[in-house]
């Protein structure tokens, strides 16, 4: 069982992949594009890694606003949602992704990887801590 995980920003998708017995999340890549409304090749690519890892399901972070409100980048995560659900046949599930970019800008810091060169890596390691948290949740029966 493989399980992807998407930080989706209005210029990168940052992805992780949970190990074969999804256990593990790790960072895998990060799609960019020129433009935000320049989807296609990057559902193209998610597409790709949906099929050669034969993903079972996608967990996608949602950015919830501090107060529990959603705002337009949720409005636009939702939006990316639909277009996604139309390439794959996979299960694509929300999962809050509050301050996962703080936290993985903190494990860059803490790794000692200079800040010039934590920009490429950035949002895989964000989809990575917004998979693990999910993949937290069902080893400890909060989800299914």
């Amino acid at each position: 069982m493989r399980i992807l995980g998407l930080d989706y920003g209005s210029r990168t998708v940052g992805v992780a992949i949970s190990d074969p017995t999804g256990l593990i999340a790790q960072p895998l890549k990060t799609i960019t594009r020129e433009r935000e409304s320049m989807l296609r090749k990057t559902l193209s690519e998610i597409q790709e890694i949906v099929r050669e890892y034969a993903v079972d399901r996608i967990v996608l972070g949602l950015p919830f606003n501090m107060d529990d409100t959603e705002g337009e980048r949720a409005r636009k995560t939702r939006e990316f949602r639909e277009k996604l659900s139309l390439r794959t046949e996979v299960p694509i599930i929300f999962m809050d992704e509050r301050l996962t970019t703080v936290a993985a800008q903190e494990i860059l810091d803490d790794s000692g990887i200079p800040r010039s060169e934590q920009k490429k890596v950035i949002d895989q390691v964000a989809a990575g801590l917004i998979l693990q948290t999910y993949l937290d949740d069902v080893h400890n029966g909060k989800r299914s």
